[in-house]
């Protein structure tokens, strides 16, 4: 393959003059006990690059471990319950803003860690009004947890999705198997890109730039995955 040819439909991105292909990967919905290593090997090892990128979304590699629960599964607790209410609300997800992801939340980080990250949340709120120190305290895992919403795929409409274990060493893995830069990612249309692991010789801040406007979509798309190939 051509080093600028990409099979699938794309969109650009320019950076200091610098263009970027982004490509989504369309996939079979990823499902519990797959291995993602597997997967993206099968669907990218045919038409990558040595230079290009390779990025999956958090919630695919983290519905392959298996930690994407039912909410008939979750029983939220008191406190759970309780905290979801004082959740600031935002337009680009429900966050633990659900009293069952905010029970997966006290299960993932105990609930002392929360406690503290809600009364910590409070007293930054009132006397620096500032934002964004409940999850600074609550720790990666409590920020990387999606609520259900309506405009998820199914079944993700009715789950609460964990953030995935291991991305570091998942990305690794998979930059082994295709030979080039891998990345796990947590991208959303408002609040941009998170790399969460990625590969050795990966520029994160360089990723997340070209990935804040979200070309992999929000909704029924189906492409948990997508390459990153410099055109100019």
């Amino acid at each position: 393959m051509g080093n600028n040819e990409l099979p699938f439909p794309y969109t650009v991105k320019e950076i200091d003059l610098k263009k970027y292909a982004r490509m989504p990967v369309r996939t079979h919905l990823i499902q519990a006990g797959e291995n993602i290593v597997e997967v993206v090997v099968k669907y990218t090892k045919d038409i990558v690059n040595n230079d290009d990128i390779v990025f999956i979304s958090e919630k695919a590699t983290a519905a392959s471990q298996g930690r994407a629960y039912y909410l008939h599964e979750i029983e939220p607790g008191f406190f759970a319950i309780f905290l979801s209410k004082h959740v600031k609300k935002v337009p680009y997800g429900i966050g633990l803003g659900c009293p069952h992801s905010m029970q997966m939340a006290i299960q993932e980080c105990g609930l002392i860690r929360i406690l503290f990250a809600a009364a910590v949340h409070v007293v930054s709120k009132v006397l620096l009004k500032r934002d964004g120190d409940f999850y600074r305290v609550a720790g990666k895992q409590a920020a990387l947890i999606d609520g259900p919403v309506a405009y998820a795929i199914p079944p993700f409409n009715k789950m609460v999705v964990l953030g995935p274990k291991d991305p570091e060493g998942i990305a690794r893995r998979i930059s082994q198997e295709i030979n080039c830069r891998v990345c796990i990612v947590d991208v959303n249309d408002i609040a941009g890109a998170w790399v969460i692991g990625s590969s050795e010789g990966l520029d994160e801040k360089l990723v997340e730039v070209i990935l804040d406007d979200n070309p992999l979509g929000q909704t029924d798309e189906q492409t948990p995955l997508g390459i990153i190939r410099r055109l100019s």
